[in-house]
């Protein structure tokens, strides 16, 4: 006997044998010539008839759930090919399931959503669901070093020079500890502020020029304070799905809430213009820029399975300060006048990969060119455009469904960006 996929036995067979056995229990009666053994054997075909009729109602009932539960479960799979596939009995076929033509079983389909990779820049691929607050605390380390050498003098000959040298060479440490919180207004828009705490420690050590000494003299300053504090604003542009790229709106503004750089005390005696005394570093060092920016920017991202591409433009505007002035070391103020930063151009791209539904891999890289500075109008002597350039790599383990541990590792491909950056960032889904 045969036995379908969810162990009922098939209706025709079932019909089939309790025709069978209601045909061999009627041969099996003994004729009789009497009109009571007649009527005997019609209720006993009577009785028959009724219990395969009610046999064929709970048939077609096991068929009518058997179908209900295909319908929840999905298709049943292809028979082998030895062993035809059981058909349902006509007469408990419905009209249904020959008109089922599509996949059953099957989820609605789900608006599609930017994917998630692992984050390697600032701007967010993924927007917070509406109603929805994220946590974000992160721990930032940064290390950089600089030589420079500066020559005051003339050679005679190019192995002998004349005159004096001063080599400055200075390694910094920053340590960045901020929180991070993320609220979606709506499935397309999130607001997002940050409160970063800043510690700073430089170590220089040179031959100061005009000195005449041939010794190297070492000078250390660090700071720590509240950094600049920073909110932002995303919409998403666009529908996107597969195969289409997302795109994001950017919009950052950066307070100067940090201890400023013309706040701190300067090494110097009197005044640092015109002054060899001192070394015109800061005894204590600045935890903010000192000025307030805005950052429009645009993000975009591009799903092809199984990678993700992904980048962004964004282009910096510092504002400008009248009326600055330092403080030197003894108290008096050096008027600087008015001081605008050089604007800055910024391009990000790169690819995400998953490694499994837990796990992602990204790699990137992150430009930036800045501008001069200006001072009273004019570009500072000394300042050119700098160019920073660098390589990330990033990793993202989704530990459970609200928490996600994301880790980057940057090098510099300049000489004016940080040799080393490592960012952990941990984002909590709160509710």
């Amino acid at each position: 006997m045969k036995i379908n996929r969810l162990g009922q036995p098939s209706t025709v067979l079932v019909c089939s044998l309790l025709s069978f056995t209601a045909v061999s229990h009627a041969q099996r009666v003994p004729a009789a010539g009497s009109e009571a053994s007649i009527q005997q054997l019609r209720q006993q075909l009577d009785d028959q008839a009724r219990q395969i009729e009610t046999l064929r109602q709970a048939v077609a009932e096991q068929d009518a759930r058997q179908r209900e539960l295909q319908r929840l479960l999905g298709p049943e799979p292809r028979p082998v090919a030895s062993q035809p596939a059981p058909q349902p009995a006509a007469a408990s076929r419905t009209p249904d399931t020959d008109r089922r033509a599509v996949q059953v079983g099957s989820a609605p389909p789900q608006e599609f959503q930017p994917p998630v990779v692992a984050p390697l820049f600032d701007q967010q691929g993924i927007l917070t669901p509406k109603g929805k607050f994220v946590l974000e605390p992160s721990l930032q380390y940064g290390y950089s070093s600089s030589n420079r050498v500066a020559l005051v003098g003339y050679t005679i000959i190019p192995a002998l020079l004349i005159g004096l040298v001063d080599v400055r060479e200075v390694k910094r440490n920053t340590v960045t500890g901020a929180l991070t919180t993320r609220y979606g207004l709506s499935n397309r828009l999130e607001l997002e502020a940050r409160l970063p705490y800043v510690y700073r420690s430089d170590a220089s050590i040179s031959r100061e020029i005009f000195t005449g000494s041939a010794t190297e003299n070492a000078f250390n300053n660090s700071g720590k304070s509240i950094g600049d504090i920073e909110v932002a604003a995303r919409y998403q542009l666009n529908e996107g799905g597969a195969n289409q790229p997302y795109f994001l709106g950017t919009l950052r503004f950066k307070s100067r809430t940090g201890k400023d750089p013309f706040e701190v005390v300067t090494d110097c005696v009197t005044r640092c213009l015109g002054n060899t005394t001192g070394t015109g570093l800061p005894l204590d060092l600045p935890t903010g820029s000192g000025f307030y920016s805005l950052q429009p920017g645009l993000t975009w991202l591009f799903p092809s399975d199984p990678a993700v591409f992904f980048g962004g433009f964004s282009y910096t505007h510092n504002f400008k300060r009248s009326n600055v002035s330092r403080l030197v070391l003894n108290g008096e103020r050096e008027a600087i006048g008015s001081v605008e930063p050089g604007g800055i151009l910024g391009a990000n791209f790169g690819v995400g990969l998953a490694l499994n539904d837990k796990s992602s891999l990204s790699i990137g890289v992150d430009l930036n060119s800045v501008g001069r500075t200006r001072q009273n109008g004019d570009p500072v002597r000394g300042s050119v455009r700098t160019q920073l350039a660098s390589l990330l790599l990033g990793y993202s383990y989704r530990y459970s469904e609200k928490t996600t541990f994301s880790l980057t590792v940057g090098a510099g491909m300049t000489r004016d960006t940080p040799d080393l950056t490592v960012n952990l960032k941990v984002p909590m889904s709160l509710f």
